[in-house]
């Protein structure tokens, strides 16, 4: 079977694209996206268990990515999708 891919594209309200994130293997549910003092901080994790009668394993992954926003780019302008 293929991956999905996911991209984040952030965008400030003048049309001005930020950035194109790459968060293959999460859920959309599974990111967090803050905004806070002229810095933009993208999140994801998740955890599978796989139960195999026998024996359990457990697969945990995280991402984090921080950037700060060019000047002249308010905190409020900042939107995202998944």
């Amino acid at each position: 079977s293929r991956t999905k891919r996911l991209g984040m594209m952030l965008n400030s309200c003048g049309g001005q694209n930020l950035a194109l994130i790459d968060v293959k293997g999460f859920d959309p549910r599974d990111i967090t996206v803050t905004v806070k003092d002229g810095k933009v901080t993208v999140s994801a994790e998740r955890k599978v268990e796989c139960n195999t009668g026998c024996t359990k394993t457990s697969n945990y992954k995280k991402f984090v990515k921080e950037f700060s926003l060019p000047p002249g780019v308010c905190d409020k302008e900042v939107t995202y999708s998944v």
